[in-house]
């Protein structure tokens, strides 16, 4: 198996911080909205070279939605920032009719993501907006895996006439990519081939399927990573390439097992190619306050995790 190693750790809303910066370095159509969460996400960099491009909306998420929609119409791109659970489900009505169903080129920023926000407890955790934001017709959903893929992204979604919904997380996390990678939206990248089992992974739970594809291999068990980044469009060519090599699929996400990524992986394998399958997931409960590790821990979303989840589907084969 390839090796990967980090020297630091970061959180990906700084990655998405300093891709914005970039981004309106290289457009001035790029504009910056935000719900009184500069700082957490990171949005102050942007703010400070260019204020006449920043609008604070205040904590009124529903009005930022309008008028970033609105301001489309003039040929801005909006990125506008919340928390995830703020700009999602706060917001649903308003991001189906005058985003997704008007399809306005808005790009919505959303911090905070999933379990390891930690310690603000179940109410800022949201565990569904992938599913959400998924099921919404012309919406792309982006979740990245580190700082520079973060940065990357955000870059790359500026560059699209297209609605999408970019999901970035607080905690300090591996670095792992590089700056120098290519990222395109819509295709997965294969971080190891293997034989025995697929680990399709999105997001923060890439580093833990890395970490167990290694304890894996000292087992004698063949591992393929796939970095699934863009929910949707869904990679389905990478996928059921992979999958028809392998016979046996995990999936990995820091999300509900209901509307994720391992839910749209297993819609595509039922219509195309059934095999095996193991989801790696919230599975149907709110989370709770404590610190990140623990709760990945406790909600079993752990590198373990993925290792008995290999090796229980390599089982069914």
């Amino acid at each position: 198996m390839k090796k990967y190693s980090y020297t630091e750790k970061k959180d990906t809303r700084s990655g998405f911080g300093a891709g914005l910066l970039e981004a309106g370095k290289r457009n001035p159509n790029v504009v910056a909205l935000c719900a009184d969460l500069t700082g957490s996400l990171k949005m102050d960099a942007f703010k400070n070279e260019f204020p006449e491009r920043f609008f604070q909306a205040g904590i009124a998420e529903a009005n930022m939605i309008g008028v970033a929609a609105g301001m489309t119409i003039g040929g801005k791109i909006p990125f506008a920032g919340s928390f995830a659970n703020f700009v999602t489900g706060r917001v649903y009505d308003q991001v189906r009719q005058s985003i997704a169903y008007s399809n306005k080129n808005v790009k919505i920023c959303a911090s905070h993501a999933g379990i390891t926000l930690g310690e603000d407890g179940a109410t800022h955790q949201i565990m569904e907006d992938i599913g959400l934001m998924k099921m919404l017709p012309n919406m792309i959903v982006i979740n990245p895996a580190d700082y520079n893929q973060t940065y990357l992204a955000t870059i790359a979604i500026a560059e699209i006439d297209n609605p999408v919904y970019l999901r970035f997380g607080r905690p300090k996390v591996p670095v792992f990519t590089s700056l120098d990678d290519e990222f395109k939206i819509g295709e997965a990248i294969v971080f190891n081939e293997g034989s025995d089992v697929s680990i399709f992974a999105t997001g923060h739970l890439l580093w833990k399927a890395i970490e167990a594809g290694e304890i894996l291999e000292a087992k004698g068990i063949s591992a393929e990573i796939i970095n699934i980044h863009t929910i949707k469009p869904l990679d389905a060519k990478a996928i059921l390439k992979s999958v028809k090599k392998t016979g046996a699929v995990v999936s990995a996400e820091e999300h509900f097992m209901n509307g994720g990524l391992g839910d749209s992986i297993a819609q595509l394998l039922v219509r195309e190619y059934p095999v095996p399958m193991e989801m790696v997931a919230v599975n149907d409960k709110f989370g709770e306050s404590g610190t990140p590790d623990a709760l990945m821990e406790k909600y079993h979303l752990d590198t373990p995790d993925i290792v008995a989840a290999a090796e229980k589907v390599i089982g069914r084969k």
